[in-house]
């Protein structure tokens, strides 16, 4: 290793959603990610070099040039083997194309990644600067010594109720299919346009507060922005490789009425559809995390709990294992990404379904934000519940999982409680 970070501890009493606002507004970081996990923001910004991937090859600055097939998360992994710094962390993303490899990905890039030079880790009591330089330490001591101000920004909720035509005859073609035997689930995604250009920072404040997300992000990378309120985790891995993913599948409303919210909690945990669409997700998370596991360590745990996330609540279960020798980290994510909670099942015939019935490639919809640690340690979130802009376009997108028994009209309105997360908070950009 060629160097290390310097570090400096600013102890207090914090806002963390201000302080992520006042660093990603301070003009201090570049391109950035912000990713939330158990109460504390991390903030990463200014690359000192970059990993991407595209259909055909991994491309890294810290050297390597290759190609791949089938998978990329080893070659991801050998690119990261590679960082000249000590105690390094990666953040960055990648698109549900990354895994699905159909026709719409073939000119994308797939999966960005970043080590940054300056980071922050940010709580309610204490903030830890990461840098590579005095110089930046400083820097960021003198902007965490200016009082972040609460975001005041206004939201121009966004209508969802659009497209229920188009998206519900998606719905009967897909059951159609199913009743074919031609595969068991699918989860199928409709957007929502944004007509304005939206505050990707101020939404995601303001978003935060509203949500009780199992993860959150704040992205400007790679020609992507994006905010969002996570309900799952694809895969969580800690440094001694136990590793965990946690499928949801099974929704209700969350209205914030108690006594309307236990009904439809008792109605979710005894809807037949609901709890077998769960059950073959739970089947394939197993045999996936399985796969990459010791023997005899897979097993199943908080089966069939609710989680509120949100405007709703969903039908939820861990999968755990122990990774087996010489599998990483890399390779637990490759087994279940993307989740069959956002693909189906098999994955290869939902892949086919969802480029035949959806109008575009999904890009970070239904992928993964992430953040690795040199330590072997990885955490890679599930893009749901997120505003997107790119291109000079800004929308939502959500989707439903499809089985035999759906209606395509519940299917509908299940997308709608899901985009209620989102679309009531999304913030224009000041002219």
């Amino acid at each position: 290793m060629t160097d290390s970070y310097r570090e400096a501890l600013v102890e207090g009493r914090f806002d963390p959603l201000a302080v992520v606002a006042q660093l990603v507004g301070s003009g201090l970081l570049t391109d950035h990610v912000v990713y939330e996990r158990g109460q504390r923001w991390h903030v990463a910004g200014n690359p000192l070099g970059e990993i991407r991937v595209d259909a055909r090859r991994v491309r890294s600055t810290f050297g390597g040039d290759e190609p791949w097939a089938g998978t990329p998360w080893r070659r991801i992994q050998a690119a990261l083997d590679r960082v000249p710094l000590a105690g390094w962390r990666a953040y960055g993303w990648a698109c549900f194309e990354l895994a699905s490899q159909g026709a719409q990905g073939a000119h994308q890039t797939l999966a960005h990644l970043i080590i940054p030079r300056l980071e922050f880790q940010v709580a309610q009591d204490e903030i830890l600067v990461r840098a590579l330089d005095d110089d930046t330490i400083d820097a960021a001591r003198k902007l965490l010594g200016e009082p972040a101000e609460p975001s005041r920004a206004d939201a121009v909720p966004v209508p969802v109720r659009t497209g229920a035509r188009p998206y519900r005859a998606g719905v009967a073609h897909a059951v159609a299919e199913i009743g074919r035997d031609r595969l068991q689930k699918v989860i199928l995604s409709r957007t929502v346009p944004i007509p304005f250009a939206v505050d990707l920072c101020a939404t995601y404040v303001l978003g935060r507060r509203h949500n009780t997300p199992a993860r959150s992000f704040l992205l400007d990378l790679g020609g992507w922005q994006a905010a969002g309120f996570s309900p799952e985790t694809v895969v969580e891995v800690d440094g001694s490789g136990t590793a965990s993913t946690q499928p949801l599948a099974g929704t209700r409303a969350l209205t914030g009425d108690p006594d309307t919210d236990e009904a439809l909690r008792a109605e979710l945990l005894s809807d037949p559809k609901e709890v077998f669409e769960h059950a073959t997700s739970v089947k394939l998370a197993f045999e996936e995390m399985a796969s990459v596991g010791r023997p005899g360590t897979t097993g199943v745990g908080e089966f069939l709990t609710v989680k509120p996330r949100g405007s709703v609540q969903h039908l939820a279960s861990r999968v755990a294992t122990t990774l087996a020798d010489g599998h990483t980290a890399w390779d637990a994510l490759g087994a279940v990404f993307p989740p069959v909670t956002a693909s189906g099942i098999p994955k290869s015939a939902a892949y086919r379904l969802i480029e035949e019935l959806e109008e575009e490639p999904r890009g970070l919809y239904s992928g993964t934000v992430l953040m690795a640690d040199s330590d072997g340690s990885l955490d890679a979130a599930l893009v749901l519940r997120a505003v997107y802009q790119r291109d000079g376009r800004a929308w939502l997108r959500a989707g439903a999982g499809v089985v035999g028994a759906s209606r395509p009209a519940r299917e509908y309105e299940e997308t709608c409680e899901k985009l209620a997360g989102v679309a009531p908070y999304v913030v224009p950009t000041e002219n």
